[in-house]
């Protein structure tokens, strides 16, 4: 005999008819307990079966406990679902959710070039523009952060702590040297310009790209006829159109620097793996776009999008 796969059972609380609802196919779910804000927001590709993973999970109990059902807000592909999270948690800063809940300033690492050579600097979003910026490397919660990274890819790449301003030296040159952590830069055994080279390369993974176009981009995802623009400026998320909803929404063509949904799409705008057209436009992908408007600053409701 084989033995059958048991199958999940709800939480009496929570309401059979919105999990029998929910679908296997990409979009953002929120569980809903008898406040007006939810309890938490997710994202997944296979919402059903994503959805079925959190009633499974006994670290999660507590907010099962809570949950008194569960809708959802299907979207044509994968990227509208992780925008659609991003921009519900820091609106509606759900209960269960840890990540994304605030805005905060980021620091980063800037490469000023001096007549020296390249020197490190810790600035902030305050002073200089994330997204549009060159020659910036991370994007860190604190000036510390920022430090403590810098001094970890110094340890790693035999890089000198006193040419990159995190210590002092004498004229014996830094701690590091003396320890064989430093190959000599700062007492000529090592010329400049192969330590700063050194430096450029151990930062290159964690370079904050600048927006690549002179306006705003559509990132279109389509699903069986169902054709979605979400409408994306200067690392920012302007809004969606949804052909589900028709007409042209209006709203706002730009948007400021978001590190979330940078992070959501440095690798598919730069990788040019994305659908993109030009803003306001329709047809074919562009490098190249202005800004438009005509799009709505918020999300298609839940009904247009399921």
């Amino acid at each position: 005999m084989t033995r059958e796969e048991p199958r999940c059972k709800s939480p009496p609380k929570i309401d059979p008819d919105s999990l029998a609802a929910l679908p296997r196919s990409p979009g953002v779910y929120i569980f809903r307990g008898e406040g007006a804000l939810p309890l938490y927001i997710g994202k997944s590709v296979d919402i059903r079966a994503r959805v079925m993973s959190h009633l499974r999970a006994r670290h999660e109990a507590r907010m099962i406990a809570q949950t008194l059902r569960v809708d959802f807000i299907g979207t044509a592909g994968e990227i509208g679902a992780l925008l659609q999270e991003a921009r519900m948690i820091k609106e509606q800063r759900p209960l269960f959710n840890i990540r994304l809940r605030r805005s905060r300033t980021l620091c980063s690492i800037l490469l000023r070039r001096t007549l020296t050579g390249v020197v490190p600097e810790f600035v902030d979003g305050t002073t200089h523009a994330l997204g549009s910026t060159p020659d910036l490397y991370g994007l860190f919660a604190s000036r510390h952060a920022a430090r403590m990274k810098l001094r970890e890819l110094a340890q790693e790449h035999a890089l000198c702590l006193a040419l990159l301003g995190l210590e002092g030296t004498a004229g014996r040159g830094c701690f590091g040297l003396q320890i064989r952590r430093c190959r000599g830069a700062c007492v000529g055994r090592e010329s400049r310009a192969e330590h700063d080279e050194r430096l450029s390369a151990a930062l290159i993974e964690h370079q904050v790209h600048c927006w690549p176009y002179r306006g705003a981009v559509d990132i279109v995802e389509e699903a069986e006829g169902w054709v979605q623009r979400h409408r994306v400026h200067n690392w920012g998320y302007v809004g969606t159109w949804c052909s589900k909803r028709g007409g042209a929404l209006p709203g706002a063509g730009t948007a400021s620097f978001d590190p979330d949904v940078y992070k959501i799409l440095v690798k598919p705008i730069m990788l040019g793996s994305a659908r993109l057209d030009v803003a306001g436009g329709v047809g074919a992908c562009c490098r190249t776009a202005a800004p438009g408007g005509g799009y709505s600053s918020r999300f298609p409701d839940e009904i247009a999008c399921r």
